[in-house]
Parts: C-alpha cells; structure tokens; sequence
C-alpha cells in the first residue's frame, strides 16, 4: 500500500491530469479560435452590402447569438454537471463542436456560406459551451488528490487563460492562409480534445442530493456566490470591467477600416494579446503568486482598462505607428487579463465544495461569457452608434472605474492576502465598509 507521502506531489504526474489538460487546451484554442473567425468572416459578408456601422451590429449579433443560449440554459447545465459524469458531458459537447465547425468548414470551402448558417453555428456553439464548461471546470478538482489540489486549479487557469487569449491568433492567422481551414482547424483541435476526454479513466463522482427538488437544487449555487462575498466580488469584477472595455470585439473594424491591416493583421492584432498573456504565465511557472492577490487583481483589471484605451487612441496615431503601439497595448491587456483571470478562478474553485462546483461554474461561466460574447455585442451596438473608437475609449474608461468602486464595495477583495480561505476579522471588514 502506497504510504500519504509516497504520492505524487504535483499534478502533472497523474495520467488523467495531464489528459485533462491536453483536451482543455485544444478546446479552448478551437472554441475561441472559431469565435474571432465568425465575427471576421460575418463582417466581412456583411460590409458587402452594409455600411461600417451596419456591419459592425453584425458583430453584436453574433455575440448575442453565442451569449443567449449560456444565459437561458446556465441554471441547467450546472445542475447537470453536478449530478451526471462530467467526462461523458465533455465528451458529447466536444463531439457537437467538431461536427459544427467541421459544417462551416465545408460550406466556406464550397461557397455557400451565409449569414444565416453563420448566425446558426453561432447558436449552436453557444449551447454546447453551456454545458462544456461548467463540466470542465468541476472536473480538474476530481482528477487529483486533495494535497496537489491548489496547484492543479492554478496549472488549470494558467492553460484556460493561454487557450483563450492564443486562440484568436491561430484562428486569425488560419482564415488569412484560407478561410475554409481555420474552421478545419478548429475541428481538428476540437477532435483532440475529444480523444484526450475518452482517454481520462472513471473519477470519483460528488455526492448528489437527491431528496431535494432540482430547481431548489439549481437556485442553491446562485444562493451560494450570493452569501460568499469573495466569489462573487471576483466573479462580478470581471464581468462588468471586460464588459466595458470590450476592445478585442472589435479588432475586425479596426484591421479592415481604422488600421488598414487585412486578414494578415487581424492575426497579429489577435496575436498580442495571447504573447502578453503566455509571458505572464511562464512568469507564474517560475514564480507562483501567493501573496496579496486580491489587491493584484484590482490593479490587472486597472491595467487591462488602461491599454484597453491606449488600443483605442491608435486610431489617431500615423499607420505604422499605429500598428506598433496597438500591439503593444494589446500584449499589456493580455498579461492584465491573465493576472486577473487566474486570481479569480483559483479563489472560486478554492472556496467552492465539490458538490457545488458545476453549478459555481455555470455561474462563472456565465460572467465570463457576458464579459466576453455579450461585451462583443454591446461593443458592436456601441460602434454602431458612436463610432469603434469612441467605444474602444470609452470601454476601457468604464473599465477603471467600475475597479475603483467595487474596491470600495467588496472589502473582502482588497483583503485577500492568499488563495487559502481569508481569515478576515468582522471588525477589520465594518471598519473598511464605515471609512
């Protein structure tokens, strides 16, 4: 019998663990890869007999058309992962998504591409991601001992975040090669996560409830991230800051009408984002963030809001100029993004129990996806009425001072030293919420 301390001590030592993060990269690369492409591939048809201000709606549309289906089904799918095998719900959503983009694929390789279908996969994307990521999310936790639990989630986060900020870049770069084939590329990383899920072997599942009616059952994680004012000021931080400042929704207006750039500088103004975020996360390799992470939090999200605006004034800079200083202020918004995100993640998978961890997810999910698909749509509207420019500023304006108030709201935030459940004296907290 092995002895407690004759196991492993780090996550990547178990098979199932390094599975689940081969498939959670791939899908996320895919998932967010395919995001951008839909939005460029819907401008672009759109502006062939819409204007810049009709064309960018467009966008805002097939934000919402990914956000509605996570809305309406989130209460569901958290339930859902919470009492059914979390693998095979992976398993079924990820064969969904290769089917879809493998669709759009063939249709943009035979030309008969449209709106419609667009808007349509856009949908369908939407509803298999409502039930992938909660999935995903509670799954890592029942992959790995307790003791190697902290590191897991963080590794976890780390891969999400590199997943999502990269994966527009690959998707970027592929439809410049040929349209048809960032699509194909996207299910082909959907299918590698597909046969890493079936590689993951039988885990333990969390205890179900069963004497309890589902919806009271589904109304218990809002109850939740209700009364744990930690979760939920980091889980509302990042909803309404990247809400704001959406900038990376409109990086197609600003490649084909501000900067001048094609489908070859969509990829590289893709690209910036994800190199900010990758730096920042070889840097958590090396040296892992422990201390005061709640106040490190407030000041990524500050940071995020500032290059949000400093992207948004290239529009007045010369072309060449422009290009470089957008990139930068991309790759400062990337690594932003990634301190963020990774705070907030470890701290709502950290001070949430197993039985409740699908339907937090959902929960965090969710916001997530309200800052990112229904952020595209109100930066698309907003671009419609006021012009891209005036949005990417404004956004990022908005962005600093929702930070600045929920610093002031959420006490619980600025005290959080580590990612170890806070040890805050009430009166320390009275004391912060009466100055």
């Amino acid at each position: 019998m092995t002895e407690p301390d004759a196991l492993p001590r780090h996550p990547l030592r178990f098979a199932n663990f390094r599975a689940y993060l081969v498939g959670r990269l791939a899908a996320v690369l895919a998932q967010y890869g395919m995001m951008i492409v839909l939005g460029w591939q819907a401008y672009n048809i759109a502006r062939e007999t819409m204007t810049t201000a009709g064309a960018s709606a467009q966008l805002g549309l097939i934000g919402l058309a990914q956000f509605l289906p996570l809305f309406f089904l989130t209460p569901v799918t958290g339930w859902v992962a919470d009492h059914y095998d979390r693998r095979i719900i992976t398993r079924v959503t990820l064969t969904l998504l290769t089917a879809a983009s493998a669709l759009l694929a063939f249709a943009t390789y035979e030309g008969w591409v449209s709106l419609p279908l667009i808007f349509g996969m856009a949908v369908v994307v939407g509803i298999a991601r409502a039930f992938n990521g909660p999935a995903y999310g509670a799954l890592a936790p029942n992959l790995v001992p307790a003791a190697v639990l902290p590191n897991a989630i963080a590794i976890s986060s780390v891969v999400w975040q590199v997943g999502m900020i990269a994966g527009p870049a690959l998707g970027g770069y592929a439809y410049a090669a040929t349209p048809w084939g960032a699509y194909a590329m996207a299910a082909g990383l959907f299918a590698v996560a597909l046969c890493a899920m079936l590689m993951i072997g039988p885990v333990p599942q969390p205890p179900r409830d069963m004497g309890r009616h589902p919806i009271r059952q589904m109304i218990d994680g809002f109850t939740y991230v209700k009364g744990n004012r930690l979760v939920l000021a980091t889980i509302t931080l990042d909803l309404f800051a990247v809400l704001l400042a959406g900038a990376t929704a409109l990086l197609p207006v600003y490649a084909r009408d501000i900067l001048h750039v094609g489908s070859a500088g969509l990829g590289h103004l893709a690209a910036a984002p994800g190199i900010g975020a990758g730096l920042t996360a070889l840097w958590f390799s090396f040296r892992p963030m422990k201390r005061e992470v709640g106040l490190k939090m407030l000041g990524a999200v500050i940071l995020f809001g500032i290059a949000t605006i400093i992207f948004g004034c290239t529009a007045f800079l010369p072309r060449d100029l422009a290009m470089e200083v957008g990139l930068g202020a991309l790759a400062v918004l990337g690594g932003a993004d990634m301190v963020s995100v990774f705070v907030r993640q470890s701290l709502v998978q950290l001070h949430t129990p197993d039985a409740m961890r699908g339907r937090v997810s959902s929960l965090s999910q969710l916001t997530i996806s309200a800052s990112n698909e229904l952020g595209e749509a109100e930066s698309g509207f907003l671009a419609a009425l006021v012009g891209p420019v005036a949005a990417v500023i404004g956004g990022g304006v908005g962005a600093i001072i929702i930070t600045l108030l929920w610093s002031r709201l959420f006490p619980e935030l600025r005290l959080a030293r580590s990612f170890d459940p806070p040890d805050i004296g009430r009166a320390e907290i009275s004391q912060e919420k009466a100055s």
